[in-house]
């Protein structure tokens, strides 16, 4: 049987609904952005924000796209460093309640934690105090994890760490796994941006990015960004927003409309865009099929807050797949 792999910053999401954006801007958080911050400005963020609604997921964009492809059915593991805490607990129990299967390392340093902070127009802000997810080290990767898996999703954030992200991917790339790869944020993409660009030449099978993330590492258009990255690597898939996404693979280009949906929080969003179209990719189900897939997760998940889809809505889910 088919099975995923994912790795990236092990995180635990606190979601919080803010009532404006001063917040952001006192805590000089570019709305939209993922910022990373201390312990101290962690703190600072929950000390702040206690007064409004807040609710506690497991999070880490990889993780968010393996628990969707759990959810349709796949096997999955997870790679990642959390703290020897009550928050790294409740990540691993999160795992293995969505039959993911954890490959968990535990540190003394706390367990990283993503404030999330949901502006009224559904947009999210990151401050991301890393804590033990940072300490996942290149040494801690042995071939055993890579073994029995078929493909590994990759999240972008990782690409702060040079030496991390090329052992993972070599080591990938040796035990014979297609490679996916999250851009994850137009700021992060920016910071490394030509070390970046040589690990998809190299290594990846898969990219995917949305318009600031696609435009931050080919400077052009969407359009234009999708020609360039499809010529790097074997499956390019850049996501426009309310104008939905575009596929392309070697001379074709297919694009994908959005479904409609009332957005409450975008938190995720294109990370369960990756899980249904790897699911889709995985199952040979053609890349229309696999985008729609995409969409209709993407679609759904921002309908309530968090990177989580209702059990409700799985199960709709799962009997619409042959109608797309």
């Amino acid at each position: 049987m088919t099975k995923v792999l994912g790795i990236g910053n092990a995180l635990v999401d606190i979601l919080t609904k803010l009532e404006n954006d001063l917040l952001l801007e006192e805590l000089k958080l570019p709305k939209g952005s993922m910022q990373l911050v201390d312990a101290l400005t962690s703190s600072s963020i929950s000390a702040k924000s206690n007064h409004l609604e807040r609710e506690m997921a497991s999070g880490g964009s990889a993780a968010n796209t393996i628990h969707g492809l759990a959810r349709l059915g796949m096997e999955a593991s997870f790679i990642g460093t959390v703290g020897n805490d009550l928050t790294g607990q409740f990540f691993r129990d999160d795992l293995i309640s969505s039959h993911i299967t954890p490959l968990l390392f535990f540190s003394e340093t706390p367990s990283g934690i993503a404030n999330a902070m949901i502006s009224k127009d559904g947009e999210r802000t990151f401050g991301t105090f890393l804590g033990a997810a940072i300490e996942l080290a290149a040494e801690h990767l042995e071939e055993q994890h890579f073994i029995g898996h078929n493909l590994i999703h990759v999240e972008g954030y990782l690409v702060q760490n040079h030496k991390l992200l090329e052992e993972i991917l070599r080591k990938a790339h040796q035990a014979g796994l297609k490679i996916s790869l999250d851009l994850a944020s137009y700021n992060v993409v920016e910071d490394n941006l030509d070390f970046l660009r040589d690990m998809v030449n190299k290594y990846v099978d898969i990219v995917f990015a949305n318009e600031e993330e696609a435009k931050a590492f080919t400077g052009k258009s969407p359009k234009e960004a999708l020609d360039e990255l499809a010529e790097m690597c074997d499956i390019a898939i850049v996501k426009i927003g309310k104008e939905g996404s575009m596929i392309k693979s070697g001379q074709e280009t297919i694009v994908i409309g959005i479904i409609e949906s009332k957005a409450l929080d975008t938190t995720g969003a294109g990370d369960l865009y990756a899980s249904g179209f790897l699911f889709g990719y995985l199952n040979n189900l053609g890349f229309e099929k696999s985008g729609k897939l995409g969409a209709l997760l993407a679609g759904k998940v921002i309908e309530g807050y968090g990177a989580k889809i209702s059990n409700s809505d799985w199960e709709l889910i799962r009997t619409q797949i042959d109608k797309l």
